[in-house]
């Protein structure tokens, strides 16, 4: 997990390099799925409870506080895994080491998990808002969805 002003950054730094070498772009941070939507989630207001396992787990909404998730109550199922968007070649750890990048170039990521969370949930709170808009003043307003 990591934002992509820090991967772009780090782009640039290799690009200045006069020898061309291959770095390793990571924050050497893991956590799960599980753990990244939970997080999603209490930036919204919004605890939640998982239930099942494998392919018939499901994220289910506990409570609601606040008003960032309005259409949201309790007894919700707003996750669920699908299979469809399972990697061909599963592996269970992602993790990369930028150790090379850090002492070589003097790159650190800058934007923490939590910094790129809210960004992304302020960023789709915003789509939320402009689209609840547009409906309410009859404009049909295309909601895209995966395939």
């Amino acid at each position: 997990w990591g934002h992509a002003r820090d991967y772009v950054r780090m782009q640039w730094l290799m690009l200045q390099q006069a020898t061309p070498k291959d770095y390793v772009i990571a924050t050497n941070t893991q956590i799960s799925v599980r753990h990244f939507i939970q997080c999603a989630a209490a930036e919204l207001g919004v605890a939640l409870r998982f239930e099942g396992t494998g392919v018939d787990e499901r994220g289910i909404v506990e409570r609601v506080e606040g008003d960032l998730a309005p259409a949201m109550s309790p007894g919700d199922v707003i996750v669920e895994v699908d299979p469809r968007y399972y990697r061909p070649a599963q592996v269970d750890s992602l993790l990369g080491d930028p150790t090379l990048a850090k002492n070589e170039l003097g790159w650190i990521p800058e934007i923490g998990l939590d910094d790129l969370i809210a960004e992304m949930i302020t960023s789709d709170l915003e789509d939320a808002r402009r689209q609840a808009l547009l409906k309410a003043h009859g404009y049909r307003a295309p909601v895209p969805i995966a395939n």
